[in-house]
Formats: structure tokens, sequence, C-alpha cells
């Protein structure tokens, strides 16, 4: 058994989320969002670099050797499947290993609104997960997978960077393949894919220019394509991907998305109430004729309002999905204060009254 997998093991008893793993330091469990050290020593360059690159592939090391970083998915001797970033720094290696279930979860098992099933029925066009790094947005999409794997008969191709969630083909035919391993990049895959008969495409991130227009051309040309983004809200998605493409490429851009785009889902994760757990929160754009207007005239910063009046279509805005939370007694109000836009809103519901006074404070020196 590789010496890494013990801290593994102890991550898996305690039901943390990543294991992280850094020179000067002891080793750290991230706990319901929460990064705490573990009763150990504090890992030495050498001690940790012969730890990783016990479990490393010979091409791996050499990788690692030239100064890049890795991203690959590894299943220990004792069971559990992380996805694995190792990467150097100042003073020496490190590594984060995040945990992935056993079981691909459900759409229900993560209390997903309606909305989402609705968005697994659409036959082309585009659907964004987006969110900051670590808010469950590869878990959201292959619960997603998943339930198109059970209800429909689809060819679906999807790119990761690694793969996480291993899907069995149910209904569908579920391909997944792995940047590094099968394809160069996501705009390979997507290229690629196109060509391989495909109803969906997942696609792990869309990170650069070139991969957003194959994924915009997969989206226009009759296929639904699911993508993640490491933004904050439907306005800022939206601009982000205005904003990555060229100049005069800008008004055909805004073409697609008025079109194509078919929702944007941007999630957090917010301690429940008991501290033990935590939940997704969700804003959701579904595109009409309003917001695509919006789109077609720069004035998506009018979307907010959109996202208030649209619930009956399932839309919903960020503060008023944490005060919905909040009211029904599902999560923390003070976690919940933090991810807020609008705090004031939330101040009557805070307990830590030092969370309101520094908004105050803030306040104050503005």
């Amino acid at each position: 058994m590789a010496r890494i997998d013990a801290f593994l093991k102890l991550g898996l008893a305690q039901g943390c989320s990543d294991v992280h793993l850094a020179v000067g330091v002891p080793p750290m469990l991230r706990m319901n969002g929460d990064l705490m050290p573990i009763k150990f020593r504090q890992l030495s360059d050498t001690e940790l670099e012969s730890y990783v690159t016990e479990i490393l592939t010979e091409a791996q090391r050499a990788r690692l050797a030239a100064g890049l970083d890795l991203d690959f998915s590894y299943v220990g001797e004792q069971g559990g499947r992380f996805r694995v970033n190792v990467f150097r720094k100042v003073t020496g290696i490190g590594a984060v290993f995040r945990h992935i279930p056993g079981s691909v979860p459900t759409l229900d098992s993560l209390n997903m609104p309606k909305v989402l099933f609705d968005f697994c029925d659409f036959h082309q066009g585009m659907v964004l997960v987006t969110g900051s790094t670590g808010t469950g947005k590869s878990t959201t999409l292959a619960a997603m997978i998943d339930h198109l794997n059970e209800t429909r008969n689809l060819n679906i191709i999807s790119l990761e960077d690694p793969i996480e969630f291993v899907h069995q083909s149910k209904r569908c035919q579920v391909i997944q393949r792995e940047l590094d391993t099968h394809v160069k990049s996501f705009a390979d895959g997507v290229r690629s894919a196109m060509r391989e008969d495909p109803d969906v495409i997942l696609v792990g991130e869309l990170r650069d220019a070139e991969t957003i227009m194959m994924a915009m051309t997969a989206a226009e040309t009759g296929h639904l394509v699911l993508g993640t983004l490491h933004t904050t809200g439907a306005v800022k998605t939206i601009d982000r991907i205005i904003d990555a493409l060229p100049g005069e490429l800008r008004e055909q851009t805004k073409a697609f998305l008025s079109m194509s785009l078919k929702a944007v889902v941007t999630q957090v994760l917010v301690k429940t109430p008991d501290g033990r757990g935590r939940r997704a929160v969700l804003e959701i754009l579904v595109n009409n004729r309003a917001i695509s207007k919006l789109i077609t005239t720069d004035q998506t910063h009018q979307i907010p309002s959109q996202l208030q009046t649209g619930r009956e279509i399932g839309m919903q805005l960020m503060d008023t999905a944490l005060l919905d939370a909040i009211q029904q007694k599902l999560v923390d109000p003070d976690d919940a204060f933090r991810f807020a836009t609008d705090k004031k809103k939330f101040q009557r519901f805070v307990t830590d009254t030092s969370l309101v006074r520094t908004l105050e404070a803030g306040a104050a020196g503005a």
C-alpha cells in the first residue's frame, strides 16, 4: 500500500472533501468547508515528494520534474477515488486530493430544483454550471448526466480534466475522455466529439477562447453542450464569454448567447444549521425573450431584475435563494451571510454579531 493512502484513509473516515499535503505543515483535511490540520508532524520537502512520487507513473514523474503541474485520478488500495492536483511552490511540492464518491449522485439526492430536470430535456443549445472552485459544479453535472443516462437514449461524450465520477452506460452510451490521456485539450476534444455522432457533449471547463468557440459551434449545430465556468453569477458568466472572444466576434457571440444559451446555474455550498454538512444554493437563469434582448442590447446589468420576476419558469436570484434557504432552516444564516450580495437583507438573521460589525465598519470606511 502506498504510504499516502494512510492519509487518504483517515480523510475518508472523517468524511472530508479534500486532503491537503504541503511542505512545512501537517496534512490537512477540509471538513464542511473549513481546513483542519490532523495530528501529525510537519511534512518535509523530501518526505512529501517521496509520498507523492510513489503513486505517479514514469510519464507523470517526468512532467513533475519538468516543473509542470499534474492533474489525474487516483484510486487508493483501500478504496476511494480521488481527483489529484500536484504542484510545486516556493517551499517544495504540494498536493490536493479531492474525494470522489463511489456512486454517481442523482439530482434528487442533491435536492436540486425541478427546473434542472427540465434542462436535461433540451435537445440542443448550451447549459452552463458555474461557481468558484469547490462549489460542486462537477457533482451537479454528473447528476445531470446520470439523469440523461436513466431517461433518454443518447450518445454522451464527456471531456474531463481529470475524469471524476465514472458513469456506466444505461440507456445512453456514455464515453468519458480525459485531458492528456485521451485528448490534448478541451478544444481538440470538442472538435473530435463533433465527428463521433454525439447528442450531448460535456466540456469540463470552458477555459479559453478556442474551447468556448468550439463549444458554441457544437451548440449551434444541434447538440446539447453542458459546461462549467469559474464565474460567480449569471451576469458575470455572460460577460465573461463575451469578453473572452476577440472584439470582432462580439456581435456574433451576443447573437449566439441570445439564441443558444439555454440556462446558467451558479452555485455555492452553504453550511447546514448543525454545521455537519453543506447544501448547494443556486442562482438560476433560464433564457427567454426578455433576457435575450438584454444580451443583444448590452444591458446584462438588468438581468438580475429578470431573475427576480421569472420565478414561475424556475429562475431565481442568489440572494433570494439564500433567504429562502434560511427561512426554511436549511442553511446556517451566518454562512449564508458571507455569500450574499446585498448583505443588509440578511442582518436580521445573523447570530455572529462580528459579521455585522465588519459590514458596518466597511460601510463607514467607504
